[in-house]
């Protein structure tokens, strides 16, 4: 049969008391059959123990900056955010939240760009396709693109945004006939436990 031992420290002096609850009912605590040090509310837990799917950190910025672009691939003004995954088996969650506008009717695209590399788009390269209204100036809208990268390093990463468009110019922030009204766009990332 195991045996319990409640050993004392040779250097304390404190009394520490196990006092039982006030109840009735007889209750078993079991013992884990491991060693460690009991929880307690003001304990961490490590980043290690955390289960898949837990976050492990959150990268952001915020984009004020007005930027225009035409023709074809190129960054997307200052919308890029850098992040150090704790483990290789963390997948990378990307979130950008954009405010773009068009002169005439045309359309554009957005795509994620990697440490160089372009991750998550489609058959046409592009990972997110948005139209203008074609309202003369007052062409703006609201996209988003999302992926879940798993990049498999501890190494240094940086994401960044990248738009093309087929004619015309693409406007970020601002009106496609002011600079007095700009917005803002946001892109945040997430190291989720894998």
């Amino acid at each position: 049969m195991s045996k319990v031992t409640i050993q004392g420290d040779a250097s304390g002096t404190g009394i520490f008391t196990i006092a039982s609850p006030n109840s009735n009912t007889d209750r078993t605590l079991v013992l884990p059959d491991e060693a460690g040090t009991v929880m307690t509310t003001s304990s961490a837990i490590s980043r290690a123990n955390l289960p898949a799917g837990s976050v492990l950190q959150v990268q952001s910025f915020t984009s004020t900056t007005p930027a225009t672009h035409s023709g074809g691939w190129a960054d997307m003004g200052d919308m890029s955010v850098s992040i150090t995954p704790y483990y290789s088996t963390s997948k990378i969650l990307i979130i950008a939240s954009l405010h773009t506008e068009m002169d005439g009717s045309n359309l554009g695209s957005t795509r994620i760009d990697r440490n160089g590399t372009v991750i998550g788009s489609g058959s046409g390269g592009a990972h997110r396709v948005w139209l203008s209204q074609g309202y003369s100036g007052a062409n703006g809208t609201n996209s988003g693109v999302q992926y879940l990268d798993s990049p498999a390093t501890t190494s240094a990463l940086t994401y960044k945004l990248q738009w093309w468009v087929n004619s015309g110019t693409a406007y970020l922030n601002r009106g496609v006939n002011t600079t007095l009204y700009n917005d803002t766009s946001t892109i945040t990332v997430w190291e989720i436990a894998g």
